[in-house]
């Protein structure tokens, strides 16, 4: 044990509070909690209950059924404590006198935290059948200073709670005296118990009982040799007790003591209990502490096979949430805005550009313009049939592209939810049953309908980027405004002259050419008109030192514009998905994927690693 007790103490309870809060998080990966883990409950039921109490050592009493290990508890206890019958799984519930000073409730609560502490009435409290674990003590009368003593249930019966009892009772002992007999010293269920005491270097004392002193004094170092060779165990000292029922009830037994090998010659009878009393408490104290925490800290069966249990799920909720990506599922060839939507947009910017006196006039123009011209418009459209429109087209293109993706995306899951791993499969079968695909089809058709075909979010940036634009070209800008102040139409310049140049939408125009100029006054046409000539003509010119002309740039803000629409129309799918469709489970994926990385898990890490230099 470390010279820095209180450090060690501390390490012990910020590992303990560490893996309480990584349990809650590691929950959403489906694995077993702490409870029942052997590792664990030395943990939460050894080392930290008796980190804070006074020195003491808790010797219990195990081994298998009918062996009379209630017969040597009352032995060793001076009283009968423990009813002794002869039926098989008679202890149902563990016996624990303690001495003066000892025997207090609060104290005891926190050694033995997984029963439930019952005062001691009369010898047959253990016999009692119940569910609940019990634990009956009282203060002994003939017991040592800080030697607490229990009698365990057998750890072979028949009964499975009796089993979790004695497993209880081992992990919270401080020495076992092992109770053998020529019948149970090679038992299956009686070797697993110790195998399991031995890994975590608890102490043991081998007690073979109901021997025969002359006819067996061959055999029990054999005995001995197969327990040691079965179980891992080396027990610190080995005793031999004669088969004699009266002596037995008469609490006068006869034990000797057969040294560590079993084969010393037996001498005269020994006081067991004396014996106990006069073991190195501190150091077996320290041993059981460190035995403990080496099965906390084992590589395999401890904390850092739980740890590393949880990175590997943790990885399978992450690969599962990569192949589940709506955004790379949800791949949508985007139809382009039409030319004409976006120049709207950008008439909108530049009109706000404009000083108060030059927008009301422009307003009004435009107005008259549209006035005065109408019975042309309406000649033209009687003439060529009504014009399509383009955003209702576009509109109707890019519903089907939303819809395939989204039928694809079903297909997609479909086929994983047949193939996939563990942790997808049984999610995806519960998120596809049912009417799903087709409800889902309809509730995404329905909500494109209600998306607007240029959102706030949208004209926003495409105000921030002519802005920049504008920025960045500030002679063509002022040339233009210059332009603009004296025209007498309504449309800005900028439209054409800072865009179509740009990326030369001619064909685009010429379809529209009429019914824009039926709409324009003359004056408007003309400031157009010089406007897109000193771009086209001559930008390189106008903006002199820069290396890229008004019309390069022009046309390179105007693909950067449609790209981030194109973004944002498939940024608005991909989350309309995770709302609709995976979202519940996508985040179930990514919040098991970042346990590795939380808090909990590194603390965890920190409070073993940190303990593991104290050894």
């Amino acid at each position: 044990m470390p010279a820095e007790y209180g450090s060690f103490a501390g390490k012990i309870c910020e590992l303990q509070v560490a893996l309480g809060a990584l349990e809650h998080s590691a929950a959403i990966l489906g694995a077993p909690g702490l409870a029942g883990r052997e590792w664990f409950e030395l943990l939460s039921k050894k080392l930290l209950p008796q980190l804070d109490l006074p020195p003491l050592l808790v010797v219990a009493i195990v081994g298998g059924t009918n062996i009379g290990k209630s017969a040597i508890f009352n032995h060793l206890a001076g009283e009968n404590a423990s009813a002794a019958t002869p039926l098989a799984s008679g202890t149902k519930h563990p016996v624990c006198l303690a001495p003066e000073g000892l025997d207090e409730p609060e104290l005891l609560q926190k050694l033995f935290a997984t029963f439930a502490l019952h005062p001691w009435r009369s010898a047959d409290d253990p016999l009692e059948e119940a569910a609940e674990n019990r634990l009956f003590w009282r203060r002994g009368r003939r017991m040592p200073p800080r030697l607490l003593l229990l009698d365990a249930p057998d750890v072979d019966s028949d009964a499975a709670i009796n089993w979790d009892r004695a497993k209880a009772i081992r992990q919270a002992a401080d020495v076992l005296v092992a109770i053998l007999t020529q019948q149970k010293y090679n038992d299956a269920a009686v070797k697993q118990f110790f195998r399991a005491a031995a890994a975590a270097d608890k102490p043991i004392v081998v007690l073979f009982n109901q021997c025969e002193l002359e006819a067996d004094r061959d055999f029990w170092p054999r005995w001995l040799a197969t327990f040691r060779e079965e179980t891992g165990a080396s027990p610190e000292l080995v005793y031999i007790v004669p088969h004699d029922r009266r002596a037995a009830e008469e609490l006068r037994l006869p034990i000797y003591n057969a040294g560590a090998d079993g084969k010393a010659p037996l001498g005269s009878p020994i006081d067991l209990r004396d014996e106990l009393a006069a073991l190195h408490f501190d150091a077996i104290k320290i041993r059981t502490f460190r035995g403990a925490l080496l099965v906390v800290l084992d590589a395999a069966r401890g904390a850092p096979g739980y740890l590393e249990n949880i990175r590997r799920t943790s990885g399978e909720f992450a690969a599962a949430g990569q192949v589940l990506s709506a955004r790379d599922m949800a791949r949508v060839d985007w139809p382009a805005l039409p030319a004409g939507v976006l120049v709207e947009e950008i008439r909108g910017w530049w009109n706000g550009t404009r000083e108060p006196w030059s927008r009301r006039i422009h307003g009004f123009y435009r107005a008259l313009g549209r006035g005065v011209t109408w019975p042309l418009r309406a000649a033209w459209a009687s003439a060529t049939g009504p014009a399509d429109d383009p955003l209702a087209a576009f509109r109707k293109l890019e519903r089907a592209a939303v819809i395939s993706a989204v039928g694809k995306l079903l297909d997609e899951l479909g086929r994983l939810a047949q193939v996939g791993n563990d942790t997808l499969r049984p999610r995806l079968l519960k998120l596809l049953s049912g009417h799903a695909r087709s409800e889902l089809l309809a509730r995404v058709e329905k909500a494109h309908d209600d998306l607007p075909a240029v959102d706030a979010h949208y004209r926003e940036f495409l105000r921030v980027e002519l802005n920049a634009w504008r920025e960045g070209n500030p002679r063509a800008a002022k040339l233009m405004q210059s332009l603009d102040r004296f025209a007498a139409a309504a449309r800005p310049a900028i439209s054409i002259g800072l865009f179509f140049t740009g990326l030369h939408f001619a064909g685009d125009l010429a379809g529209q050419a009429a019914v824009h100029a039926a709409s324009q006054s003359a004056g408007h046409l003309a400031a157009e008109a010089a406007i897109a000539g000193g771009i086209a003509g001559g930008g390189e010119a106008i903006v002199g030192a820069t290396s890229e002309g008004v019309g390069q740039a022009a046309g390179r803000v105007f693909l950067k514009l449609q790209s981030r629409y194109a973004q944002e129309r498939a940024q608005w799918l991909a989350d309309w998905l995770e709302r609709e469709l995976l979202g519940g489970l996508l985040g179930e994926l990514r919040q098991g994927a970042e346990v590795p990385q939380s808090k909990a898990f590194r603390d965890v890490q920190t409070a073993m690693e940190q303990l593991q230099t104290l050894f």
